[in-house]
């Protein structure tokens, strides 16, 4: 059988394949109103399609914790009950359709308060109707066109840590099978681990072991309300890309210190790390091209005892399947490729005489 099409099992869960979604905000969500932030059709029919589509885990786009921890005012998020109820039309179908659905519980930090992507992006002003004051370790702006965030205090700390267990119990309400703590690409929890954005005094800041204080303390918390039998994942950034660059060195989080958090992830329940990269800073210089990613996730697996999903530019089920054979990853994660084609996983099956179950009334495309 095909390696991309083997099942995997974390825990008690089992996954029908190995190809999975990549969580992708969309942007699309209602931005004010008594359905802010609960997703509707377009998301319905995102997710659904990819499940159709043969994908063993649909993994939600970053979902904010609070209001203000959303990236924009148009993101996902998990507060309240009414966006639990939305959550449980999607989890619904892609359980009935064969995948596991996940979700992504993020907290956007000194990166909150943005615009849509396709209406030019970029921080939002704190007194316009669609933004608000981000909030960050430090008060460090990600660059000189964002907002000042405010320093957060060690009361506001353990109120997002709450936030987290109480988003983490909602997913779980509204039917998910995957937490996915995000820890990546700049937001707040990346934002507490690399001493580029973290220059606190305190607990939560300096060392290694303070730095990585507060995504320990998430991870306990969520781990805590999650049920034993069930998977959390972490999402992180290897590298910032910071010290790599010879013309602007920077201090900032290593794949040494990823490896290292590795090994602590695991002791805190995580049962897989979702090795992506770079984000919190801007003008890191980053060799971005096929397969760029992947020697990290190898890494973290030859290193330690933590599986790994890899992600970055994997766009071909030869190459996908490489990854796997390979011993680099234990699955991929798509992302784009998948918005281009949701059915990667079905067309990957033919190339590589995977095995895979069609939805009943598709049977005349076999």
């Amino acid at each position: 059988m095909s390696a991309l099409f083997e099942p995997c099992t974390l825990r008690s869960l089992t996954f029908p394949n190995r190809i999975w979604m990549a969580p992708m905000c969309q942007y699309s969500a209602d931005a004010a109103g008594p359905d802010t932030g609960a997703p509707n059709d377009w998301h319905f029919a995102h997710y659904a399609s990819r499940a159709v589509g043969g994908t063993g885990l649909v993994l939600v786009e970053a979902t904010g914790v609070s209001p203000e921890g959303r990236i924009s005012a148009a993101d996902l998020g998990i507060w309240n009950d009414r966006q639990v109820e939305a959550f449980r039309r999607i989890t619904g179908f892609l359980t009935a359709h064969g995948a596991v659905p996940g979700i992504q519980l993020a907290h956007a930090g000194r990166k909150a308060s943005t615009g849509r992507p396709w209406q030019g992006g970029g921080p939002v002003a704190v007194d316009a109707p669609e933004g608000w004051q981000p909030v960050a370790p430090s008060a460090l702006a990600y660059d000189e066109h964002y907002t000042v965030p405010t320093e957060l205090s060690v009361d506001d700390i353990q109120g997002i840590v709450r936030q987290f267990a109480d988003a983490a119990r909602r997913a779980l309400d509204a039917g998910f099978k995957v937490a996915e703590v995000h820890g990546a690409h700049g937001y707040l929890i990346g934002q507490f681990l690399s001493p580029e954005s973290n220059r606190r005094t305190d607990r939560y800041g300096g060392s290694f072991e303070n730095r990585t204080r507060f995504a320990l303390e998430v991870v306990d918390a969520v781990r805590a309300v999650w049920p034993e039998e069930l998977p959390v994942f972490f999402r992180i950034s290897a590298t910032d890309w910071l010290t790599e660059n010879p013309e602007d060195p920077r201090e900032g989080w290593t794949a040494d210190d990823t490896v290292r958090f590795a090994h602590d992830l695991l002791a805190h329940g995580v049962d897989l790390l979702d090795v992506s990269s770079g984000g919190l800073a801007p003008r890191a210089l980053i060799p971005v091209g096929p397969d760029y990613q992947v020697p990290f996730a190898e890494r973290v697996r030859r290193e330690t005892d933590l599986p790994v999903a890899a992600v970055g530019l994997i766009t071909d089920p030869v190459q996908a399947e490489k990854i796997l054979t390979d011993g680099s990853a234990d699955a991929v994660l798509l992302g784009r490729e998948l918005l281009r084609d949701p059915y990667f996983a079905r067309n990957a099956s033919r190339a590589l005489d995977g095995d895979i179950e069609l939805p009943e009334p598709y049977g005349y495309a076999v």
